[in-house]
Formats: C-alpha cells, sequence, structure tokens
C-alpha cells in the first residue's frame, strides 16, 4: 500500500471549509444585527433605553375657581391623589392584579376589566385605577414601592362642591376622562385629568381647565425616583365670575326644599341669572370622586329625576301666565279691541264644547284689566277665538317662547308653540279651531321652561328687549350681550303693567303675597297635566304626578324693573298658594340687601359733623 500526503489531507481541508461556511453563516446574521441596532435603529432603541431610565410625571394643572358675583367663592379645589397603574409591560402586571385589587378595595373584577379595556392604548399610557385616594391607599401604595414597581401617585386637585346640592344644576360636574379620551385628545388629555361632563363645568371646560405641566425623572430599574432632569409647571385654569347672587340662590334653594320645580331670577336689562334653582338634586361631589355604578343607577332610576335641570329642560303648559302674551298680541293687534269686555258666567261654549273658568261662579262683566288681575279663563277664550292660532304662534315666537334663550348653559330645551304648520308636519292633521280654545289660557300642546318665561316676561315689561340670559359676567363694554327687540306700544307695556301690578297689590290672585313699600307684580298660573276626569279614571286623584303645576312669574318695581322671577312647582296645585311666596321671598329678599347697600354707601358718605366742620374752619 502506497501511502499519499496529498490524501491525506483532502478530508481535513474539506472540514475546514465547512466549519469556515459554518462560521460565516453564523457571524454573519449577528454582524448585520449589530449593524440594524447600532446603525438603523439607533434613535427607537435610544428613545426606549431613556424611558427605561427618564419618567415623565404629569402635573395636573388645578381648574379655575368659580366665584359669584360679588367675589364669594361658590367652587374650589382641594390637593388629591390618584393612584396609575404603569403597563410598560403588561406580562409584569398581571401577577400584581390581585394583590393591588385587595390592597386599594377594588372588586377585582372590575380592575381586571378596566386594565383589559384599555389593552389597546398604549402601553406607556398609564392607568388610573382610583381616584381620589385615600390615607391607606396612599400608605399601600408607598409601602409597595419595591414589590408592586407597577403602581404609582398622582398628585391632582380634585373639586370641591357646595354642600346641600347648593347650584348643582348650575355648576355641573366633573369626571375622570376616560383612555379612550385620552387617545382621542391627541394630547390635550392625560390619564389624570378631569373633564366638564355637565353645567358650567361642561360650557367653559377650556378656560378652567388650564394647561397641565411636567416632570422628568430618572428611575431605577425598579421603578424609584432617582433624581430629577427638568420641570415644567402648570398653568392653572382661569377663575370666572357669574352673575348669580349667593344670597339670592340660598333663599331660592331653601324654599324649593322638599319641593320638585325650579327657579330662575335675572337682571331684565342685562339678562344676567342672578339665581337658579331645580329641585331634587344631587351631589356634585360624587362624580368629582368618581361614581360607583351603582350610584349611577340610582341616580339615572329616582322618579324625581334629580340630574334634570327644571330651570332650563323641564318642558311644561304654562297655564293662565300665558295670559300676558294673549294679551300684548290683544293690544299690539287691536283683535279685540283695548276695550272689549266678556260676560263671564264661569263657562262657555265653543264649537259644540263647554270650557269652564277656574271660577265656577264667573266673574260677571269683565275686561282686560281686571281679566288679568282675576285671571279669567272665559275672557281669554274670546280673545283666542278672534286672535287665531296664526297670531297667538306669532307673537309668543316673538315674545321669546318656543324656541332655546341662548343661554350659556348645554342642554337647554326650546318648549314648544303649536301652530297649523307643526300640527300638519308631526301629526299629518289640520289644525281645529277648538285646539285654539285651550291655547288660549296655556293648556293644550304650548310648553314653556322656567327660563323661558322670566325671559319672556322681563322683555315685555322692557317693551319688547330681550336680553340674552347669561351666567358668565362680563365687560358689557368689550363683550355686550346678544339683545333680541320686537317693539312694543308703550301702551301695550303700561296696560300690561298695570294688570300684573293689580294681580298683587289689588285683590287679584296673588294678594295675599304682596309686600309693603315695595311694588311688586305678577302673574299666577296653574296647569293641568291630565284631564280631571282621566285623572278619576286612573285613580290617581291625590297622586302628586297628576296634580296641576302652579306657576308664578313676578317683577318689580312696576316701572321699569331691576328683578323678574319665574316659579315652578310640579304638583303645586295653585300658583298664588304654592310659586307667589317663593317669588315673594326673593324679591324681598332682594330689596333689604339693596337697601342695606344703600344705606352702608350712605354711613360711610356721610358728612361730618357741624361741630367738626366749624373746628375747621375757625381752629
Amino acid at each position: 500500500m502506497v501511502y499519499r500526503i496529498d490524501d491525506d489531507q483532502r478530508l481535513p481541508q474539506t472540514r475546514l471549509t465547512a466549519l469556515s461556511v459554518l462560521v460565516v453563516g453564523l457571524v454573519l446574521p449577528l454582524l448585520l444585527g449589530f449593524w440594524r441596532l447600532q446603525v438603523l435603529d439607533t434613535q427607537h432603541y435610544a428613545k426606549l433605553a431613556e424611558r427605561n431610565r427618564v419618567r415623565t410625571i404629569p402635573i395636573i394643572a388645578p381648574r379655575g375657581r368659580i366665584l359669584d358675583r360679588h367675589g364669594r367663592v361658590l367652587l374650589d379645589n382641594y390637593p388629591s391623589f390618584s393612584v396609575l397603574l404603569e403597563r410598560d409591560s403588561p406580562a409584569q402586571v398581571k401577577p400584581y392584579l390581585g394583590q393591588i385589587a385587595a390592597g386599594l378595595g377594588i372588586a377585582p373584577a372590575d380592575l381586571r376589566q378596566e386594565v383589559a379595556q384599555a389593552a389597546g392604548l398604549p402601553r406607556y399610557q398609564p392607568l388610573v385605577i382610583k381616584s381620589d385616594a385615600s390615607p391607606a391607599d396612599i400608605a399601600f401604595v408607598e409601602a409597595h414601592r419595591v414589590d408592586i414597581p407597577c403602581l404609582d401617585l398622582l398628585m391632582v386637585q380634585r373639586r370641591k362642591y357646595p354642600a346641600d346640592d347648593f347650584l348643582a344644576h348650575v355648576l355641573g360636574y366633573v369626571g375622570d376622562v376616560s383612555p379612550q379620551d385620552i387617545a382621542r385628545s391627541h394630547g390635550r388629555y392625560r390619564p389624570g385629568d378631569v373633564a366638564g361632563k355637565s353645567g358650567l363645568e361642561r360650557e367653559y371646560n377650556s378656560i378652567l381647565m388650564g394647561t397641565d405641566g411636567s416632570r422628568r425623572v430618572i428611575v431605577d430599574s425598579r421603578g424609584r425616583v432617582r433624581g430629577t432632569l427638568d420641570e415644567t409647571p402648570s398653568i392653572p385654569g382661569k377663575t370666572i365670575r357669574l352673575t348669580i347672587d349667593e344670597d339670592l340662590q340660598r333663599v331660592a334653594d331653601n324654599d324649593l326644599v322638599g319641593k320638585e320645580g325650579a327657579v330662575v331670577v335675572l337682571n331684565p336689562h342685562t339678562g344676567g341669572v342672578l339665581a337658579m334653582a331645580s329641585r331634587p338634586s344631587f351631589d356634585p361631589n360624587q362624580f368629582a370622586k368618581g361614581i360607583s355604578p351603582s350610584e349611577w343607577k340610582k341616580l339615572n332610576s329616582d322618579p324625581g329625576h334629580p340630574l334634570l335641570n327644571r330651570a332650563i329642560q323641564a318642558q311644561l303648559a304654562p297655564g293662565s301666565v300665558f295670559k300676558i302674551i294673549m294679551a300684548a298680541a290683544m293690544l299690539q293687534t287691536g283683535v279685540p279691541p283695548p276695550n272689549y269686555k266678556v260676560y263671564c258666567p264661569g263657562s262657555a261654549v265653543f264649537y259644540g264644547r263647554v270650557f269652564h273658568c277656574w271660577n265656577k261662579h264667573g266673574h260677571g262683566l269683565i275686561g282686560l284689566h281686571n281679566a288679568i288681575v282675576h285671571s279669567c279663563d272665559v275672557f281669554f277664550y274670546n280673545v283666542g277665538k278672534q286672535l287665531g292660532i296664526s297670531r297667538i304662534s306669532y307673537f309668543a315666537h316673538k315674545l321669546g317662547l318656543g324656541q332655546r334663550t341662548g343661554i350659556d348653559l348645554p342642554g337647554e330645551e326650546p318648549g314648544l308653540v303649536p301652530s297649523e304648520a307643526w300640527k300638519e308636519h308631526v301629526y299629518h292633521q289640520p289644525w281645529y279651531p277648538g285646539e285654539t280654545i285651550s291655547v288660549a289660557i296655556g293648556q293644550g300642546a304650548t310648553t314653556v321652561t322656567p327660563l323661558q318665561l322670566a325671559y319672556s316676561i322681563g322683555g315685555i315689561v322692557r317693551g319688547g328687549v330681550f336680553d340674552r340670559p347669561h351666567l358668565l359676567l362680563s365687560d358689557s363694554a368689550t363683550d355686550p350681550v346678544p339683545v333680541k327687540r320686537f317693539p312694543l306700544a308703550p301702551t301695550t307695556v303700561n296696560q300690561i303693567t298695570q294688570a300684573m301690578y293689580g294681580v298683587v297689590n289689588e285683590g287679584g290672585t296673588a294678594a295675599a303675597s304682596r309686600l309693603q313699600g315695595i311694588q311688586f307684580c305678577g302673574k299666577t298660573g296653574s296647569a293641568q297635566v291630565i284631564s280631571d276626569s282621566l285623572r278619576h279614571r286612573l285613580g290617581g286623584g291625590g297622586a302628586k304626578r297628576f296634580l296641576d303645576n302652579a306657576w308664578f312669574v313676578g317683577f318689580a318695581p312696576r316701572q321699569d324693573p331691576d328683578i323678574v322671577v319665574s316659579v315652578l312647582v310640579q304638583g303645586g296645585l295653585e300658583g298664588a298658594a304654592a310659586a307667589a311666596p317663593i317669588a315673594r321671598d326673593i324679591i324681598r329678599a332682594y330689596y333689604q340687601k339693596k337697601n342695606q347697600k344703600q344705606q352702608e354707601y350712605t354711613k360711610v358718605r356721610k358728612p361730618p359733623a357741624v361741630e367738626t366742620v366749624q373746628a375747621a374752619v375757625n381752629p
């Protein structure tokens, strides 16, 4: 056998080549990977590394305060903490959920559901799992900083609403923004932010919420803060001042306790809302702290509808208060003439149907002045028949009914003034003349809100000048309030104001609410919810929901009034007994306060005593 060196070396060379290929095959991907990490994706991984080392903590801007017209604080803030759940790594969060739920007193199922709903959001976006943390919650988070690194605390300024549901419907409430709101806000909202959900909180949310700041801190591998890099301070929300007078508001609120209804007080010269109350009410602090599903369900199922702002959302028949609109239409058109009189025996027949007057004994021969003073239905039945629904609808709209006033509150309802076109559009039926008779006394399909009545009557007694109602106190020189004009003849205004003065001061329907030394004027109203026969058939003769609604709209003084008050008491039966006394209390409080201010001003401006002057002249 002959030994050859070439044959002996052939096999190792093959193995070496194969090994070289294998090494290159293994090293090349690593080199490509390093090249990708170091060159192509440098910025991406630098950001991830920076995020592990540096954390941005939002500094929530405190919401602006809300003051009354005299600068008294109606709504302020208090410091609080929210518990955040960092979700950078869902795998690291999941094992702690049970412990977190137990430590913070959260239902485990609710916490898991909340985390699951936020799964589609960016992982670096923290999740607020508990608002308004208690001292025990704060202690739990601080004590478990090491073993539960995904928990953090965020300091916020929480809303502190007045006690006893004071001004609840006007101020409204705030609530935590949801993760979905944050995702859609394009950076406007951050975890822990709150936003206005109703009332002025919602209307002026962009003014009140301010601008959030932030603080960048250095954290270790366990998420513990080791230092601060920089801080951008937050800009607090702006303070807003309202037209509301806290003193008048408390009178209105107190008088409505235990009732279902609303009160609106306006300055007819500016449209400023001096008071606005609605009962039943709710506690906005429930929402500020985070309302539970059970509490929310309870509020929504409450038969008293506490979330309904009756001042701007209760659309109800105005009853006899609507006779002021009828009187204005009659005097402006001359149909029938101003000296028109009717004999009232207690009822009258129109189109084959008997229509009753509230006074079954009748009012005898009666003209416009006494028909308003004593609220004669038969007189206005006849006026309505002669005017017709077209004229009635025209004047009601021009005088502010059947449309939103434009007040700076969300959710205002328009009410309804029926017309031929309306009925044809809604019911596809013609208007029947008999329907006009009911409309003439504020019944039928006619509905209004308490705010609309105050707005309308205030504009009528000013000669047809209607300043838009508003709650934000503004500088009229730079931010004028829109004004609507529908000029009324001076004789029209004079006759209406004289008659409304008689309602209170000439033995009229509101004579019991007369005020000594104050020219208090007004008009009572009682509006049926259902007919007497239907009420009896339903077996609800005493059920509150079937009782007549009580209305009253008043103003003072008789000429060029300073204040207009509209009152609704649902189920109050008679406007004279249930609604007029509330208006009287508010008017009385208004003038007591006004007189007190005048006395204080006089005292400050009081000239020095004669002896002092003489001593100064002849030292």
